[in-house]
């Protein structure tokens, strides 16, 4: 057996990425068509981006066929959505791109890739907003209203006046920007530096910051707009193609999607940005802000680069390296009022370090922060399952401990788990509502290993030692002693 997927069961949805009605409809056609192929529901892998694509396309489905046929059609055409580090409440590195520029590792300059980023219509789609604040449905309005021009007004609640970060651990943006507004503060490459700097000294900077309502409200833009001259530009798009869409403003906070087995999972505890300190750079446009000093939070606290003390009120744990905490960690409010918590080691295991707590009180709009040990040096995956809450549905959220936004996607656990899951999940006999965690052992003659310190197979239960012909090492010589089909047994 493999822990993955066949070639011919995977279909591609790349037209979902186009938002005009040609390309909704044919996101879904592939659906359809998936359906008639196959005979069954399809399985929605979304990472990150990719699940802001697919709540539009939800959203678009919403309006596009009849109430009483919607949920109808997503059960016949959606078995599963695993939405894998999705930005649920935007990232703060779509800031440092849109005002600075992030390579992401190419053979280009910070501006050139600011640039290149700027002009990309969904740039703006992964800026980071508030938990408090919601939008009205502008698809309703044109029917009382009539079609024409109108934004969806953002309304937020009183929480987001009383907190002091948007529910962000701290504020998002610091800049400073020059005491005199001069349109020359920031001329075009065409000038020089040196009337840049003489400008520069007229007055003494102010230092203005923005929570994450501030950001996406276009608040920022709008405030540096005489200083920069691709903020115009920033603004237009915002209350375009954000405020003004006709079926969404993504910047606005998640609802559970009514798919009936929702899975979402993402990385935890590592160093991730979630602030920056911006300054005038004194040279040309696009180079013409320089980050001076960045803020992490990590593993429960927040630190800044320059070693500085930083004011805010950190989270839990921190994020996947690219997208915080906060923002992953939203779809803990899709769970119900009670859950069942269990936290388990990544790699094959016993049972031994297996802990779990059974109807763990969950507060609408609050963490949930298990109280369980952690060994040293043991990553771990923390299960959160709710099977009870919504009738026939089922929400779970996956944390993985030090797994990278980037990567994840690509990790052996995380195979393993969405395929146990699936197999329990369609198999005739299974018992539970979601596969046990109570352990897990060898399914592949590659999960086997050479245990050194026993001087024999790891998992002799299920692993000896068989050399064949090709093997250069103890560890390619253990096999499994029994077929798969039986292991798979242990998980019903």
């Amino acid at each position: 057996m493999t822990l993955g997927y066949w070639r011919n069961s995977l279909l591609h949805a790349e037209r979902c990425w186009y938002f005009d009605a040609h390309s909704t409809c044919q996101c879904r056609l592939t659906f359809e068509t998936a359906l008639r192929l196959r005979g069954g529901p399809s399985l929605v892998f979304a990472h990150s981006m990719g699940n802001n694509v697919f709540r539009y396309f939800l959203e678009w489905l919403k309006l596009e066929i009849a109430p009483k046929h919607y949920i109808r059609w997503l059960d016949e055409h959606i078995h599963a959505y695993f939405a894998v580090g999705a930005p649920l409440l935007g990232s703060t590195e779509a800031i440092k791109a849109v005002l600075s520029g992030t390579t992401f590792g190419l053979p280009v300059s910070e501006g050139t890739a600011r640039l290149m980023f700027n002009a990309f219509g969904s740039s703006l789609w992964l800026l980071p907003f508030s938990k408090y604040c919601k939008a009205d449905n502008i698809y309703w309005k044109h029917f009382f209203e009539g079609k024409g021009g109108c934004h969806h007004r953002q309304q937020c609640d009183e929480m987001e006046y009383k907190s002091d970060y948007s529910g962000w651990p701290t504020d998002l943006v610091s800049i400073e920007v020059p005491a005199v507004r001069d349109i020359e503060a920031y001329p075009s490459v065409m000038d020089t530096a040196e009337n840049i700097t003489s400008s520069m000294e007229c007055g003494k900077p102010t230092l203005l910051s923005f929570s994450a309502r501030g950001v996406s409200d276009g608040t920022l833009f709008k405030t540096i707009k005489d200083y920069d001259p691709q903020s115009t530009g920033l603004i237009h798009q915002l209350e375009k193609y954000y405020q003004g869409d006709p079926v969404l403003n993504p910047l606005t906070p998640w609802e559970r999607p009514p798919i009936k087995n929702v899975f979402c999972i993402y990385g935890i505890d590592s160093k991730t940005e979630v602030g920056y300190y911006f300054a005038p750079s004194g040279k040309p446009y696009p180079d013409n802000w320089i980050i001076t000093d960045i803020i992490y939070e990590f593993e429960g606290s927040l630190l800044s680069r320059s070693g500085n003390s930083v004011t805010g009120k950190p989270n839990n744990s921190s994020g996947d390296g690219t997208v915080s905490y906060n923002s992953l960690s939203w779809c803990k409010n899709w769970l119900g009022p009670k859950v069942n918590v269990t936290r388990a080691p990544q790699a094959e295991h016993d049972g031994s370090y297996l802990q779990t707590g059974m109807n763990i009180d969950h507060q609408e709009d609050e963490d949930i922060f298990p109280n369980m040990t952690r060994v040293p040096h043991m990553k771990y995956i923390t299960y959160y399952e709710d099977a009870e809450s919504i009738p026939g549905w089922r929400t779970a959220v996956w944390e993985l401990d030090k797994a990278n936004h980037r990567n994840i996607v690509r990790l052996p656990v995380l195979m393993r788990e969405l395929w146990l899951e699936m197999w329990h999940d369609m198999h005739p006999d299974a018992k539970s509502k979601f596969v046990t965690k109570a352990f897990r052992g060898p399914l592949r003659n590659e999960d086997c290993h050479w245990d050194y310190a026993k001087a024999r197979c790891g998992f002799p239960e299920h692993c000896e030692y068989r050399y064949t012909f090709g093997d250069v090492h103890l560890g390619m010589s253990c096999k499994l002693k029994h077929s798969s089909t039986n292991l798979l047994q242990q998980y019903l």
